[in-house]
């Protein structure tokens, strides 16, 4: 693709020799000799850069440099100037020049120059858009009674800096809420670290958050930066803490207290200034009186306490949620427009969702996917929840269809394996506890029963 470059300069020489130049190497020039000119060029074409020249007739390079900043704040502008000084350049720099080049120009360095600019631009244009590709895919979705309550609650702790303990079943969108507070928080701007305490190995999770010195354990070949160090002036979201095991409670504990760390093989104290939102779909002040979860940090951690509904309990909002997965799964998959028959619709209303919004999204993708047309049918939507339900709803009725007891207890144990697994999204050393078995068991079950991995979700 070819890049456009306007010249603004009142030279006609100076700009023929940069248009021919600049030709040469491929990029497509546009030349402006006044500053209105070159604002009226800018409004009018795709420029991807600026060479601006300082002195114009007129309207002057720093006031037209002021303008396109205010209109296109991400174009780059090279300012070059004959008569230029430090403090010219210092000043151009400061309103947002990308650099400043000195006639005579030297066309090896104003090559170098223009390249790096229109990539940097293409890298804040990419960043741009991922984030808004994030911030759509984490949107809150709903205008239930249910749905009202949670945004009144997001709005009124995102401003303040207190931890946030988001709890919720399974897929009932717990790191959206986390994200929807971050976004309402004096801390937007910067980053966002989130960390699943239950998918990390307990052997590796301190590295995780704490980070490590080079030599700190085999393996360790570098110096690392924990997720602590990475949300510095952010938020840490730290999912399923409830998961966490005693020794990292504690290190949790310490930090929160004293807010700072070290990393694992360091001595020196690491200062973080992190605001902390943690979420878990278990019963925590059940936990507590059981002795598996630390009441000081549970105190520390439940300094605003958030629940989120699960979908069952705000069924309004299916259609809202529905129409808009099928909209983004849509523009995804470069799929035409679709939409849901009043009876595909009704039918999505009586699923119970055990897996909540994470199902209903899985459900609409497999719909998008399946349906050919604009519309998405009822036929479709029965024939997709019906993979769903023996697994969700009704996991004894496939037993009773066996010929003999062997097999009816083979077709038990899945459907009774499965559910727990699905309760507990796929964690296994959850799930182990709550059965009262060991991992290997579940793993050596999963395997005679043909239960894959994750329940074969993405």
């Amino acid at each position: 693709m070819a890049y456009s470059v306007l010249v603004v300069d009142d030279e006609v020489n100076i700009r023929k020799t940069l248009e021919g130049v600049l030709s040469d190497e491929g990029y497509r020039v546009i030349s402006a000799e006044t500053g209105e000119n070159a604002l009226d060029a800018v409004s009018r074409s795709l420029v991807d850069a600026v060479l601006l020249d300082v002195w114009l007739p007129g309207m002057d390079g720093l006031e037209v440099l002021r303008r396109i900043r205010e209109m296109y704040p991400l174009l780059p502008v090279i300012m070059i100037s004959g008569h230029g000084t430090i403090d010219m350049a210092v000043k151009a720099v400061k309103s947002g020049a990308f650099d400043f080049i000195e006639k005579p120009i030297s066309l090896d360095k104003l090559l170098i120059t223009l390249s790096r600019a229109i990539e940097r631009e293409a890298l804040r244009s990419e960043n741009v858009e991922l984030k808004e590709r994030v911030e759509r895919k984490f949107r809150l979705v709903g205008d239930s009674p249910a749905m009202g309550k949670l945004r009144a609650e997001i709005a009124a702790a995102g401003p303040t800096n207190a931890s946030v303990l988001v709890s919720g079943e399974n897929g009932s969108g717990k790191e959206i809420v986390a994200r929807e507070i971050h976004r309402h928080s004096r801390r937007a701007e910067k980053s966002f670290i989130a960390v699943n305490c239950a998918a990390i190995p307990e052997e590796l999770i301190e590295s995780e958050l704490f980070g490590h010195e080079r030599g700190a354990f085999t393996g360790a070949f570098g110096k690392r930066r924990g997720r602590f160090e990475l949300a510095d002036g952010g938020t840490l979201f730290m999912d399923e803490v409830g998961d966490m095991s005693p020794r990292t409670q504690s290190k949790i504990l310490r930090v929160l207290e004293e807010r700072a760390f070290e990393r694992i093989g360091g001595g020196d104290k690491i200062r973080a200034d992190v605001r902390i939102i943690a979420a878990t779909n278990r019963n925590l002040p059940k936990e507590v009186a059981g002795g598996r979860f630390r009441e000081d940090l549970y105190f520390r951690l439940n300094v605003f306490p958030i629940f989120v509904p699960p979908l069952r309990g705000r069924k309004e909002d299916i259609p809202h949620i529905a129409a808009y997965f099928v909209e983004e799964i849509c523009a995804e998959q470069g799929k035409e427009k679709k939409s849901f028959s009043g009876e595909a619709m009704q039918r999505l209303l009586v699923h119970p969702w055990p897996g909540n919004v994470r199902e209903l999204r899985n459900v609409v993708e497999r719909l998008v996917i399946l349906s050919m047309g604009p519309r998405i049918e009822e036929d479709t939507v029965r024939q997709v929840l019906a993979v769903e339900l023996p697994q969700a709803e009704l996991p004894f009725l496939q037993a009773f269809d066996e010929r003999n007891f062997r097999d009816a207890t083979l077709a038990f144990e899945k459907s009774y394996l499965e559910r727990k697994l699905r309760e507990n999204d796929f964690n296994i050393s959850r799930t182990a506890e709550k059965l009262g078995l060991d991992r290997t068991s579940i793993h050596r079950k999963m395997k005679q029963l043909g239960i894959a991995p994750e329940g074969g979700r993405r």
